[in-house]
């Protein structure tokens, strides 16, 4: 997002709410890593974005929704109008939520899903509400002033996650109760478990059923898809840790830094050193 012609609105540096209102065509030119649950409402402007190094271009009104450690970047944008909100876990994931509206729910870490919603005139009408309601309570410095904010960043998360579930596109593979299992455990483990068989253990399947209920779905095999995680976060680190290769390659679970080297050179066609040096020009 430009940095110029912003209202800030914050709570105790674990809240914040920021407004966009120009035209103006803004480039950040070095990707960034998100260190807080962000969501990013354009509601009138067009641009491209990338997110976890996948590209996102829009025109018009869309929501990002991106989790702490996801790379985004900037590419170009033109706003008139925009907002963000950005939280950190202990204001709001702290809190028992329903499991599709908690952090790990359908907007936040969709490392395997599509990142954003696009809300239709009548969600606007009733988020721009909530936006308001927001904007007035960071202004309140009345008791239960906390609970207020979390209550309207709450109905804002619940609404959105109607949006997705009711107007979004979403994939039949991600509805898929072992889908969700699987990719929960990947998440939780892929640093140290890089085999299917290690998963189908957890889950009480064999690797084979796994593999065939993903073909079933038409999407990327239980191999690759641990494959892609851990080039993902290997991407990440080298971006943004001081980790030399070989610290990075034990991070993630490779006894041996050069078959790490030779794992994220077959995948990429190029080397962990030639990556960085690439992304960062």
């Amino acid at each position: 997002m430009a940095i110029q012609n912003i209202t800030n609105y914050t709570y105790q540096n674990t809240f914040s709410l920021s407004v966009v209102q120009f035209e103006k065509a803004c480039v950040v030119e070095q990707p960034e890593q998100v260190d807080a649950y962000t969501i990013y409402w354009i509601k009138d402007g067009k641009g491209t974005y990338f997110i976890d190094f996948e590209e996102y271009t829009f025109d018009g009104n869309i929501i990002f929704f991106l989790s702490p450690g996801q790379v985004f970047t900037v590419s170009s944008e033109e706003i008139k109008e925009a907002y963000k909100l950005s939280f950190q876990r202990d204001f709001y994931c702290i809190q028992t939520h329903d499991k599709e509206i908690s952090c790990n729910g359908v907007l936040f870490n969709a490392v395997y899903d599509t990142p954003y919603v696009i809300p239709k005139s009548k969600d606007v009408q009733r988020l721009s509400l909530l936006l308001e309601d927001l904007m007035e309570e960071f202004n309140n410095e009345n008791s239960g002033q906390y609970d207020m904010l979390q209550s309207y960043l709450k109905q804002f998360i619940i609404h959105s996650v109607r949006v997705k579930k009711n107007d979004f596109v979403v994939k039949e593979a991600k509805e898929t109760k072992l889908y969700k299992d699987f990719s929960v455990l990947v998440e939780q483990n892929f640093k140290k478990m890089h085999s299917v068989s290690a998963y189908a253990d957890r889950l009480g399947m064999s690797p084979k059923s796994i593999a065939k209920h993903f073909q079933k779905l038409g999407t990327t095999t239980p191999s690759d898809f641990i494959k892609n995680r851990i080039i993902l976060e290997a991407k990440r680190q080298l971006l943004y840790s001081e980790q030399t290769v070989k610290e990075i390659a034990f991070d993630l679970g490779f006894n041996d830094p050069a078959y790490f080297s030779r794992f994220f050179t077959k995948v990429l066609q190029k080397s962990p050193l030639n990556f960085k040096a690439e992304y960062k020009k």
